[in-house]
């Protein structure tokens, strides 16, 4: 580290240092550091070519659905292009399915909110007791 610290990576087999500070490794460190930054170039030119914003949401994962099942719409007729257009479809109905729950549990919360505060619970002694002498 540069403030003269031990790196926390574990160290190479028969090595004292970790592959990224391996002075034997060092050019395919490099390298693997190049192919990591170009990596990560291409992932934000894609996810900016295609509006995509990674599979946190259902709205997220509704987008890369509908990516795939246009590019198997410009496929050549095959068995694979069916498959893959049946595998979208089946995706898109378990996520139009959990938008339904979705939706439902935030109705069903929204009501428990601005429902009345259910008067407190009474015993059945409670209740006898109102009525004077019960049982005589």
């Amino acid at each position: 580290m540069p403030d003269g610290r031990p790196c926390r990576a574990a160290p190479l087999h028969d090595e004292p240092f970790c592959f990224a500070h391996s002075p034997e490794k060092a050019e395919e460190a490099a390298e693997a550091r190049r192919l990591g930054g170009l990596r990560r170039r291409r992932e934000k030119t894609l996810m900016g070519a295609y509006d995509f914003a990674g599979l946190g949401s259902i709205a997220a994962i509704r987008r890369i659905l509908e990516i795939a099942a246009v590019d198997a719409l410009g496929l050549e007729n095959s068995i694979a292009r069916v498959r893959a257009l049946v595998a979208a479809a089946l995706a898109a109905a378990k996520l139009l399915e959990a938008g339904e729950f979705e939706d439902r549990l935030s109705a069903l919360e929204a009501a428990v909110r601005l429902a009345p505060a259910p008067p407190a619970a009474t015993s059945a002694l409670d209740d006898a007791s109102a009525f004077g002498d019960v049982g005589r």
